[in-house]
């Protein structure tokens, strides 16, 4: 039996599937949105950050109800106030990869936002 392939969160390049064949994927950088040649500025990454951070917080929630109903038999460690502490910190860690590696495009709708209201003032 072949080892198990670690994957990493933002990883790009060929990964192999089970029959062989490569499979390219690509996690976006949020920062590829800015302008060619253009730099980012500290205002653009703080709006960045801060736009990332309320998707991961907006998925955390929405992935909440998802795991409520699963429950782990108490020979696993299960029906115990750890599991409901560990088990809503998986969901936030969850949020927070999903946001990272492009999410479902909340972050770039909500940094497109502000700037436009920062631009007004």
């Amino acid at each position: 039996m072949p080892a198990p392939i670690a994957l990493k969160p933002q990883a790009t390049g060929p990964i192999p599937l089970k029959g062989g064949t490569p499979m390219q994927i690509h996690a976006p950088n949020r920062m590829d949105t800015l302008k060619p040649g253009k730099k980012a500025s500290l205002r653009d990454v703080e709006l960045t950050r801060k736009a990332e951070e309320f998707e991961a917080v907006f998925l955390s929630q929405m992935l909440t109800p998802m795991f409520e109903g699963l429950e782990t038999p108490e020979m696993f460690g299960g029906g115990s106030y750890a599991e409901d502490v560990y088990k809503s910190m998986m969901v936030d860690e969850y949020g927070k990869l999903l946001a990272k590696t492009g999410g479902i495009g909340l972050a770039d709708h909500i940094r497109r936002e502000l700037l436009t209201l920062q631009e007004v003032r």
